[in-house]
């Protein structure tokens, strides 16, 4: 009787763990997914063998599920030539896992009715007023520009559509933005914006994607809408609220011994230490840019995340309401708007403000793991977070490594969360 309870209790997991296998195959666990010990022996190795394999110095990573730590797992260096271990407690370069922040600040002026999201951008910053449209060069090398078809409105920042030049394969274009400097971190934001306004648009407003300064003109927008400094703006609004008090555009002196160094990889196994960014987090700048220059620990950015999740609050601390999130995680993009640079490179997603959003599941095993309702970004260093409404987790990701994920990390860990694709049946 005892050996047939045994097999009969180990015939009911076999059917219990073949029964969650297929909701992965079928890639159908939204709501039912369950980050076991099994997934966290998964992420560990997977994480493990980019280390190991010389791709990365170090890495670490944070998930919450229904608003609990179901996982952290720290591999690798942080600073491999002091031999300093990557940990939660180590502050990474987080780049464009700012512009959700950014986002975050502009859409409290929002809720307090300080602009609507199809108010022309000309209607706060005059700066610009009267844009012109690049289209080429005439025979004796001079710009030819058109008439813009509509203004660029708020919505077209907060979802990349504003037509700002990013690209440098259109040479007379390229060369107009570099004589602008726009971005230069010696401008103030206002001198930003005023040179930017004077550099002719790379399309048409409302027309495409194309990733580039947007959010760094919502900073420019938070700042002329409240009248405060964005980097006041965003501390006082959004940073201290959550107790993010080591999410910083300077890093102290007291601090820089937690500070990760970041490396540029060759070729397979080569890292190289960059030297060039360092002095970008230990000095003061005048340009407070919305679209990168924080940086972050592991727990901070969680918090974030997790007040994303929670539908903008954590801990009591409401930062937005939520409808503001849904709206924020509500695809932007209509279907008219088929150029779209990169971003068909994250999988079926659509755009929100400043997040990426998940609008269908992954078609093959190429593509990303996630759950429809999804909403994400990542940074140039290769860092990611997402937020799974559906099953309430929140995942960091933290690495320091140039050119973005050329090796398929974010990849890899969506499938040790997630489970490897199979095509439904």
């Amino acid at each position: 009787m005892k050996n047939t309870t045994l097999c009969l209790c180990a015939g009911l997991l076999l059917i219990a763990m073949a029964c969650r296998e297929n909701k992965m195959q079928t890639n159908d666990f939204a709501g039912n997914f369950i980050i076991d010990d099994s997934v966290k022996m998964r992420i560990d190795s997977t994480l493990q063998a980019f280390v190991t394999s010389g791709n990365i110095a170090g890495v670490s990573a944070l998930i919450f599920e229904k608003d609990k730590e179901v996982y952290y797992g720290a591999f690798g260096e942080a600073d491999r030539e002091s031999q300093r271990p990557m940990d939660r407690n180590t502050i990474v370069q987080i780049y464009s896992m700012t512009k959700p922040i950014t986002g975050t600040a502009l859409m409290t002026l929002w809720e307090e009715g300080k602009f609507d999201l199809d108010d022309p951008l000309s209607k706060y910053a005059p700066e610009f007023a009267n844009m012109k449209v690049y289209v080429g060069e005439d025979a004796s090398g001079k710009p030819i520009l058109e008439e813009v078809r509509r203004e660029i409105t708020i919505r077209d920042i907060t979802r990349h559509t504003a037509g700002f030049p990013r690209n440098s394969d259109m040479p007379g274009l390229s060369k107009l933005v570099a004589e602008a400097d726009a971005m230069n971190r010696e401008n103030t934001l206002t001198q930003m914006a005023e040179k930017m306004g004077k550099t002719p648009l790379a399309f048409q407003p409302g027309t495409q994607w194309e990733y580039g300064p947007c959010v760094d003109v919502q900073a420019f927008m938070v700042e002329r809408i409240s009248g405060v400094p964005y980097g006041e703006y965003v501390r006082q609004h959004v940073l201290d609220p959550l107790g993010l008090k080591e999410t910083r555009y300077y890093i102290p002196q007291e601090d820089r011994d937690r500070f990760a160094a970041l490396y540029i990889r060759k070729a397979e196994g080569d890292l190289v230490r960059d030297t060039v960014t360092y002095d970008n987090y230990t000095e003061h700048w005048p340009l407070t840019r919305g679209g990168s220059g924080l940086t972050s620990t592991l727990d901070n950015y969680m918090r974030f995340a997790r007040m994303l999740v929670n539908k903008g609050t954590l801990d009591s601390i409401t930062i937005l309401k939520p409808e503001t999130v849904k709206l924020m995680a509500t695809n932007q993009l209509a279907d008219s708007i088929t150029e779209r640079s990169f971003l068909p490179s994250k999988g079926q997603v659509g755009f929100g403000i400043d997040f990426a959003v998940r609008v269908a599941p992954p078609k093959d095993a190429k593509e990303n793991m996630g759950v429809v309702g999804e909403f994400f970004w990542d940074g140039a260093a290769s860092t990611l977070f997402w937020v799974d409404p559906a099953n309430q987790i929140t995942a960091v990701l933290f690495v320091q490594l140039f050119p973005y994920d050329q090796i398929g990390l974010h990849h890899a860990f969506r499938d040790a969360v997630y489970g490897t694709y199979k095509a439904s049946k």
